[in-house]
């Protein structure tokens, strides 16, 4: 029966309902904290973001984070939320200073709605302006006031301070990983010369903006010393090492574009056509950037971004009167990179030498490459390897953000996780077998192994990291010997061709069960020994208990429990300090006595622990 549309099928949403209602119109996705771009982060970076523009106004050189178990908390020491306002500010969608650009001139946020869609997904959110001497507290619930405090006195200085906590309703079961707060904290000190930090204590304060982004992102020395360009409202850095690849930072206004946009796209443009003008030749441009590290920060009145979550730059123009974007960035890098490299002949010799060597293994692989693609092509028809999913078929690229591939091995494992995978964004990649070890290998063997080839095919990555199919590249392997090495191996594979992979933060390893433990009222799924021992205090006398050992052990039906909506990701990072080559010689080359001193002693560890 059609149910009747009539009036009483017409609502209207509070703006809080609307915000919970649909969270990723706002944040982009809710995830767990397990990616550096799920929802937990953007509710922090949105506060950051008003504290941010307090600072590049000129007031304010302190802010202090703070995120301890669930709660968070940001305090900067700017001008203050006016006092008569602040409920307004945390309340009432589309209000806000940043409207006014003789108060915000080139600020990130210019909708009003950021602070509002963190007080709405949170299940406590205060926020207090201490102004002149007065203090004005309001504290909120989901978006609705659940005190509004008199106006106070106060000691402490100008500034404005807000908690909060995300609620478990919207986000489920979350963690804020550490590592990923870190890297937002550095990114805005880097971005924010004068700026310090304050970071459940630990300090962050940059004296040399972009050029320390790259000394701290280089995984290995670099072939020259990062170039580093400033201009009005521009500031880019650039050097070359040797992976394999290409890695660039993009910012707007402070605001870490981790999609690019206009400007990432001039950038990349521009420096090939100076490179090409400089050398007099006419280079590809995959060998003038190959193993390029740079990043590229520009400063725009009114910017247009593609989403609520800030991550892609829309902008054509600079501002309402102003250049192109493009315009922009192309002529201030044609002009200061030339100069650059006319002033610095041996960096310009040593770039040089790098262009001509990407050509020539380019060239020694051509053939290959060629032949690989035609294998990938047939393949792909016959869909031998490859399970893909409905989402690139039926909607647009952008959706991509959503989609998931698991990357297993053999016929039983593959088999339950494909009858157990949401079609639409869930795809599977069956291995055969052991990968290659390709430590110390050159990118030809990519093209040689079958596997590789196809995985490569598979994740539309030769090309670019950009035409990535899926958000999330997950590597389900068994909790055994065999499981663990192939890990070691696909992990070490991605990390000497594809590195962007692992730094962007799109490989993850699925976690499974250890053990299932029931009987005919209970059931509990442990993932460690500790929750073994406690799920058989829980289930009582006479349990059953499973150990898995094995994917193909676990049954379709169960399987649907572990990649669902519950699914537990370990994200596969990499420390800032930590070398690519250095990491990959240590536990993939040759044996070593540190590396059997390493086995065992961790060996014991494990031991030790288990009892």
């Amino acid at each position: 029966m059609t149910p009747n549309y009539d009036e009483g099928s017409i609502r209207t949403l509070d703006w809080q309902e609307h915000i919970r209602k649909r969270p990723g119109m706002y944040i982009g996705k809710l995830g767990d904290g397990t990616a550096s771009d799920d929802g937990i982060y953007v509710l922090l970076k949105e506060v950051m973001d008003n504290s941010i523009d307090e600072f590049m106004m000129g007031y304010g050189k302190k802010i202090e984070v703070r995120v301890s178990n669930e709660l968070v908390s940001v305090r900067d020491f700017g001008r203050g939320i006016p006092l008569g306002k602040l409920l307004d500010v945390a309340s009432k969608m589309n209000t806000g200073a940043k409207y006014d650009s003789k108060v915000f001139k080139k600020s990130v946020g210019l909708n009003g709605v950021g602070i509002k869609a963190v007080n709405a997904l949170s299940s406590e959110f205060t926020i207090r302006a201490f102004r002149e001497g007065q203090l004005k507290e309001i504290i909120f619930s989901q978006g609705k006031v659940v005190e509004e405090k008199d106006l106070g006195s106060t000691d402490e200085p100008n500034g404005t301070q807000v908690e909060f906590v995300p609620d478990i309703d919207i986000f489920k079961s979350y963690r804020y990983h550490k590592d990923y707060v870190v890297n937002m904290m550095k990114n805005y000190s880097f971005l924010n010369a004068g700026l310090s930090i304050y970071y459940n204590g630990e300090r962050f304060q940059s004296k040399n903006g972009l050029k320390d982004l790259l000394e701290e992102n280089l995984d290995s020395a670099s072939l020259y010393p990062v170039i580093h360009l400033k201009g009005e409202d521009i500031e880019a850095a650039i050097t070359h090492g040797n992976q394999y690849g290409e890695d660039y930072y993009s910012f707007v206004n402070g605001q870490h574009t981790s999609q690019g946009g206009t400007h990432l796209l001039a950038f990349r443009e521009s420096i090939v056509k100076t490179v090409r003008d400089f050398y007099r030749k006419d280079f590809d441009p995959s060998d003038i950037r190959a193993s390029i590290i740079a990043a590229i920060s520009i400063k725009v009145e009114e910017p247009v971004f593609e989403s609520q979550t800030k991550t892609k730059l829309g902008s054509k123009d600079i501002g309402p009167e102003g250049p192109s974007v493009r315009h922009h960035v192309v002529t201030f890098i044609q002009k200061e990179l030339d100069n650059y490299l006319h002033k610095n002949q041996e960096v310009a010799e040593v770039l040089l030498k790098r262009i001509q060597e990407s050509e020539r293994e380019r060239k020694a692989i051509s053939g290959v490459k060629k032949l690989a693609k035609q294998r990938a092509k047939k393949a792909s028809l016959h869909n031998k390897k490859l399970r893909d999913c409905r989402i690139h078929y039926n909607t647009t690229s952008d959706k991509k953000e959503d989609s998931s591939i698991f990357i297993t091995e053999g016929d039983s494992a593959s088999g339950s996780i494909t009858k157990s995978r949401n079609v639409n964004t869930q795809a599977v990649f069956s291995l055969k077998g052991k990968p290659l070890n390709t430590y110390g290998l050159t990118k030809k063997v990519v093209y040689e192994n079958e596997e590789f080839n196809l995985l490569q095919a598979a994740l539309n990555i030769e090309e670019s990291m950009e035409d990535l199919r899926y958000n999330q590249v997950i590597i389900a392997t068994d909790a055994d010997v065999d499981g663990m090495h192939i890990r070691l191996l696909l992990i070490t594979f991605f990390l000497q061709f594809f590195p962007e992979l692992v730094k962007k933060g799109h490989l993850f390893i699925l976690q499974t069960p250890l053990f299932r433990v029931r009987n005919k009222k209970k059931t509990f799924y442990c993932y460690t020994e500790e929750e073994r021992l406690k799920a058989i205090q829980e289930v009582g006398a006479k349990p059953e208990i499973t150990r898995f050992k094995g994917l193909g052990e676990i049954s379709p039906d169960e399987f649907k429990n572990f990649i669902g909506p519950d699914i537990r990701l370990e994200p596969v990072q990499m420390k800032k300090h930590e070398s690519v080559s250095q990491m990959l010689d240590f536990y993939m080359g040759k044996n070593t006595p540190d590396r059997q001193e390493f086995i065992i002693e961790n060996l014991y560890v494990e031991k030790d622990e288990l009892g």
